[in-house]
């Protein structure tokens, strides 16, 4: 039996970056012709001319934000999708509203490897608990479990004592859902005294999977691992039975790019989340997920070469109102362009003495008193607010991808 799901696991990874890229440049290609947003979004960029990480990052990114504005124009999808019936299965409703197409396309949203790695198997039965209630996470499951060959009870979410109940009878190999909604299943199953112990493994994602959660798992004998996945993406990034990061997904391009811009960050300096859907039903071109986290270096212990991520690390959405001026990461992102000597910077946000005060904190080579000035006329020029300067030793800044970090305490 196979560690891995199929052979694209285990490519050279300069195999896959040429692969992918070439994959991202036919998407291009692909959405500018199906997709009437795209054609207007990427009408002057050339797919022949995608040949490089660094064309793929010239591209402009799409945000969440933009599909809702898009969607009101143009229902359903914004102009986005290049999908329609027959072909359309599913139009689902996530808050926002935002609205997703769902298509018959094999495991669209790409769970089979997920799931395989968390070691679900053929000819297993599943209880789906994630919800199916107008948002597409049970169905982008059971998508990828019945690409797996395996079968599904579709359990939702809600109705405990009819879950334990439920596992008790048909005895399903594993669960998916959220962490949490397990735990509940597990309580409840122990109050009522019934046994729920042919759960053996586990798929979660949606929320944060705390150690002392996982290992209270384990010590039942069920083995957790988890997924990243939205419902505009499907499966984005999977962890392994190394449990050392999370394995970025084969149908997808990632980039990691600073807070506010488009442009990528060293492999381990934490950023925006950003994605290339290679999915031709809904081709998102460079998807700006909001979430923030940080390549690991090197291979997974797994055997799997693909890039890892090291998980979820907070939101890259930094925007703070500052004496009645919203200040946004581009804004500090223009500020710090301005200035060459600048080599890394944050926006600190405070409350002193009843009053909103910001202070960029920044590491120079050489700073000087001249610096300090211009850095606070370009705050002034740019912030459309009046901000202090501070020069930091090189290196103590916090590597956690924060443009702007609003600290205020009003008590």
């Amino acid at each position: 039996m196979t560690n891995y799901y199929d052979e694209l696991e285990t490519r050279d990874p300069r195999t896959r970056q040429q692969a992918l890229i070439k994959s991202v440049a036919a998407q291009v290609g692909h959405a500018k012709a199906e997709a009437p947003a795209y054609g207007r979004i990427l009408a002057e960029f050339d797919p022949t001319e995608i040949t490089s990480a660094e064309a793929v990052a010239r591209l402009p990114l799409t945000r969440k934000s933009s599909l809702i504005e898009l969607q009101q124009d143009a229902r359903p999808f914004g102009g986005m999708a290049a999908i329609k019936s027959p072909n359309l299965a599913y139009l689902f409703a996530s808050p926002g509203p935002i609205y997703e197409p769902g298509s018959k396309r094999h495991d669209a949203w790409r769970f089979a490897r997920a799931l395989f790695a968390a070691g679900f198997r053929t000819g297993e039965l599943v209880h789906n608990c994630f919800s199916y209630h107008f948002v597409p996470a049970g169905a982008m499951l059971d998508s990828g479990a019945h690409a797996l060959g395996c079968t599904v009870i579709p359990a939702g979410v809600g109705q405990t004592e009819l879950q334990v109940q439920t596992i008790a009878d048909l005895r399903p190999d594993g669960y998916v859902g959220t962490p949490s909604f397990l735990k509940i299943i597990l309580e409840k199953a122990d109050e009522m005294g019934v046994d729920v112990s042919s759960l053996k493994k586990a798929l979660v994602s949606g929320e944060a999977l705390p150690a002392p959660l996982r290992e209270g798992f384990n010590k039942r004998g069920i083995q957790v691992l988890q997924c990243y996945a939205t419902a505009d993406l499907g499966v984005i990034a999977y962890e392994t039975e190394s449990m050392e990061g999370l394995v970025i997904d084969e149908g997808v391009y990632v980039e990691i790019v600073r807070p506010g811009t488009g442009e990528p960050v060293a492999d381990g300096d934490v950023g925006e989340v950003v994605v290339t859907s290679l999915n031709p039903d809904y081709p998102l071109i460079r998807f700006a997920t909001g979430d923030l986290s940080a390549i690991l270096p090197g291979i997974s212990p797994c055997g799997r070469t693909n890039r890892r991520i090291k998980g979820w690390l907070g939101r890259a959405d930094q925007t703070a109102k500052v004496r009645g001026m919203f200040i946004h990461p581009e804004q500090v992102d223009r500020v710090i362009k301005r200035h060459p000597q600048i080599r890394k910077a944050c926006l600190l946000v405070d409350w002193v003495n009843e009053s909103d005060q910001i202070t960029l904190q920044y590491e120079a080579e050489s700073p000087s008193p001249e610096l300090d000035q211009a850095i606070a006329e370009s705050i002034r020029d740019i912030c459309k607010v009046r901000g202090e300067t501070r020069c930091m030793p090189l290196n103590t800044l916090p590597n956690d991808g924060k443009v702007i970090d609003d600290i205020r305490k009003y008590d």
